[in-house]
């Protein structure tokens, strides 16, 4: 048995060499020729399993260990006998740290309360349900956006996009990139979105580049009907538009996801896949390694502080998107470079917090959010 993997996956070496021959390489290296004898792929977005990789392969089984999938030919796939596999939700956690420290920075930048206004969130999967559970315990008045789920579920607690665009005042896109059919995403931000906005509202894409059209939200930006965008994710990564970054309120490089609670989470999911697959008896396995934060312990004295303020400091000693901002405006030209070597970003529940002065009311929301509490 042979399992060829990319080698940006975190903590996964040693998983499979009991059971298996197994190859690390870039997902730039893994070529037809590599895979040809291979039975086993596990993998990230980069990599594009469709069939000038995988014709002719030995391959029956391609675990992603990311919560996209848009890089694997389903199709091809199927016709072909070839099972895959992703890792939903694996990232959710660390796209609602990115979003939390979105926020706190921008009410900070903007003098913003956030409890005044309202959030749009379309897409409310795995991560936008956590996206709609942060902005509650902020106080905002949240709008959920999700066709499918409408559907299925009917139409209570949802509205239309219509409604989102005449009522957020922050909208932030969730959702996955289809690109035809009655859910359609590609471009799901375009002209005639940006001219149906009513309240000039902050736009967040940390979903999928292709979702937001590139020139439009160019011209929302210089036209003024939206006050900011804020994006992780770009059109054509990764040569990304640098006219565009230049005009971001805040600019990543597509590493909203990147917490390395997030990544072995993935890593974990993958290994079970090809475990349950194959009945290689790895049950039980579990990431081991996970960098722990370099600060742990987060003293806060809440005197004199409103309860948004108590939260955002938290919040930014977990993760300051600043940082990234200023990292990647600084080296533009190494978009994959950045991402690949991306340093140690772990979620609120590696962190404890020793307060003083907050409120109960307040501790409970900290806790909430995931932070353990120490009431020295």
């Amino acid at each position: 048995m042979k399992i060829v993997i990319d080698d940006k996956i975190p903590y996964i070496k040693g998983a499979f060499e009991e059971k298996a021959e197994v190859i690390y390489l870039p997902g730039s290296k893994t070529t037809p020729d590599i895979v040809k004898d291979a039975d086993v792929l596990v993998t990230r977005t980069r990599t594009i399993c469709n069939e000038k990789l995988l014709s002719g392969s030995s391959v029956k089984f391609i675990a992603t260990a990311t919560i996209g999938f848009d890089h694997i030919d389903i199709d091809y796939c199927a016709t072909h006998g070839i099972q895959w596999t992703n890792a939903p939700g694996c990232n959710s956690k660390s796209v609602e740290q990115y979003i939390a420290s979105v926020l706190m920075v921008l009410a900070t930048k903007k003098n913003l309360q956030l409890k005044e206004l309202r959030m749009g969130i379309v897409g409310v999967g795995n991560v936008g349900k956590k996206i709609a559970r942060l902005c509650d315990l902020l106080g905002m008045k949240v709008l959920l956006n999700d066709p499918p789920r409408e559907r299925t579920e009917g139409s209570s607690g949802f509205v239309s996009l219509q409604t989102v665009m005449e009522e957020a005042d922050i909208i932030t896109l969730h959702v996955p990139l289809n690109m035809k059919g009655e859910d359609a995403t590609y471009h799901l931000a375009d002209e005639p979105f940006f001219a149906k906005l009513k309240r000039q509202p902050v736009l967040i894409n940390s979903c999928r580049g292709e979702v937001v059209e590139t020139e439009a939200v160019k011209t929302a930006i210089a036209q003024q009907q939206i006050s900011s965008f804020v994006c992780d994710c770009w059109e054509h990564e990764p040569g990304i538009d640098l006219d565009l970054l230049s005009q971001t309120e805040l600019a990543t490089p597509h590493i909203a996801g990147y917490s390395k609670d997030g990544k072995a989470l993935g890593t974990q999911m993958s290994v079970h896949a090809v475990n349950t697959f194959f009945n290689l008896g790895l049950n039980d396995w579990q990431p081991s390694g996970v960098e722990k934060p370099q600060n742990p312990v987060i003293e806060i004295n809440g005197s004199g502080l409103t309860e948004q303020q108590i939260l955002a400091k938290a919040i930014l000693a977990t993760y300051d998107i600043r940082q990234d901002d200023a990292t990647f405006r600084n080296n533009t030209a190494q978009f994959e470079q950045l991402r690949g070597d991306y340093p140690t970003r772990r979620e609120f529940p590696a962190y404890t917090i020793i307060p003083t002065k907050i409120t109960d009311e307040t501790i409970a929301k900290l806790r909430q959010l995931g932070f353990n509490i120490d009431n020295k």
